[in-house]
């Protein structure tokens, strides 16, 4: 099967700086809804057979325009949710940065468990858990091989990368996952293949296209130029530090 992985669009905790985590009422910014319309369009050539998206507000206004395109109904599942932070949740990246746990974070996330929240190893297994029960269940229904949309987190879209790079856990902060991207994942009986990560743009169809075979004495043309993108707002966080929640 194959699993789209989008992350929601910018939201207004994003352009806060504040580690928004379960918090109810957060919204998509203007940017954000944009970038929530630009969805149905870089998905137009390639085929959806399911929508599942996190409770939060900003998934279900991230996949609201696919959905309405495609005539599709969300299934939602509370394993996608993401991480709950506990007492940090709320607080601002510059008071979190000062914290000994940020440290664990950013080092070892595998042994990092957020204060009346929960750990990072809990929350890859929970979605690794839930990608592969909702493949399952599609599959029987519809007796081929789903391709489906799974609309989530920052940090839980990086472990379930993660997983599938078969990295562990305390390297999972070297991995990307910006409000709005996509990354492509393909499961088979042996193992699972990453097909993209942090897919900007108009790169996913491509990333989705089965290769055609080359004609005859024609070369395979190189890969493109990875796409610019625009600055990330200035933040003070430690160089080389990963942000909790992905919060660019």
């Amino acid at each position: 099967m194959t699993v789209i992985l989008l992350r929601h669009g910018r939201s207004t905790a994003n352009t806060g700086h504040v580690l928004a985590g379960r918090t109810a009422g957060v919204e998509l910014d203007e940017r954000g809804r944009g970038q929530a319309r630009d969805v149905v369009t870089r998905l137009a050539d390639v085929r959806i057979d399911a929508i599942v998206r996190s409770p939060l507000v900003r998934c279900e206004q991230t996949v609201g325009p696919l959905a309405a395109e495609r005539g599709l109904e969300v299934g939602v599942d509370e394993r996608l949710i993401e991480v709950d932070y506990g007492s940090w949740t709320g607080r601002t990246i510059g008071e979190l940065v000062k914290e000994p746990l940020w440290r664990v974070v950013q080092d070892h996330p595998s042994a990092a468990i957020f204060p009346e929240g929960e750990g990072l190893a809990a929350v890859q297994a929970r979605a690794v858990a839930a990608v592969r029960e909702i493949d399952a269940r599609l599959r029987e229904r519809l007796e081929r091989e789903p391709v489906w949309v799974a609309c989530s987190h920052g940090d839980v879209i990086k472990a379930l990368i993660a997983d599938a790079l078969g990295t562990h856990l305390d390297s999972f902060q070297r991995i990307v996952a910006d409000p709005a991207s996509m990354s492509v994942l393909r499961y088979t009986a042996t193992r699972p293949f990453v097909l993209g990560m942090n897919l900007q743009g108009g790169e996913l169809p491509s990333a989705l296209r089965t290769p055609e075979k080359p004609p005859a004495g024609v070369d395979i043309a190189t890969l493109p130029d990875p796409p610019e993108h625009p600055p990330a707002p200035a933040v003070e966080v430690p160089e080389g530090d990963a942000v909790p929640g992905g919060g660019r």
